[in-house]
């Protein structure tokens, strides 16, 4: 199993959560983004930069993608895709999607946009807070202590 992030919109302290799990762990962690990164030095996380552009980084995470591994991301088209060949999705505020609600986030998404292309005020995602920091840090404890073999609780 192997943790990709979509590391260019995860916040720093999602980022921290999961550097201190894949040291406590050991699973093995990339980092892909179209800017420099700072990682910690081991030998499980590494950084892959690619070119700027809509999209890149989320082509990359799916071309890599085997069958099991976790994709972090908030991008819930990525997500379907990940969810489509196989891998698992986690959001940052810590919601882990699934064959059975990814449909429905996409649909929301979808109708939220055509309102957006209508000029309709949607807002946006409430600030990041210490709960969702929290719910971010149980769902990937769970998921690592299921899923990865590695694992130390």
């Amino acid at each position: 199993m192997h943790i990709w992030v979509d590391a260019d919109a995860c916040p720093k302290v999602i980022k921290e959560i999961l550097f201190r799990a894949a040291e406590r762990t050991g699973v093995s962690m990339t980092l892909v983004a179209n800017q420099q990164l700072v990682a910690p030095r081991l030998k499980n996380i590494r950084t892959l930069r690619v070119a700027s552009g809509f999209d890149v980084a989320d082509n990359e995470i799916v071309r890599r993608l085997a069958v099991g591994d976790l994709v972090i991301t908030a991008d819930i088209p990525l997500a379907a895709e990940v969810i489509a060949k196989g891998g698992y999705a986690l959001n940052p505020r810590g919601e882990l999607y699934t064959t059975d609600n990814i449909r429905s986030r996409l649909s929301m998404r979808d109708f939220m946009d055509s309102l957006r292309a209508t000029g309709v005020e949607t807002g946006g995602p409430g600030s990041f807070s210490q709960s969702d920091r929290q719910s971010f840090a149980n769902q990937l404890d769970r998921f690592l202590s299921t899923h990865f073999r590695g694992a130390t609780g």
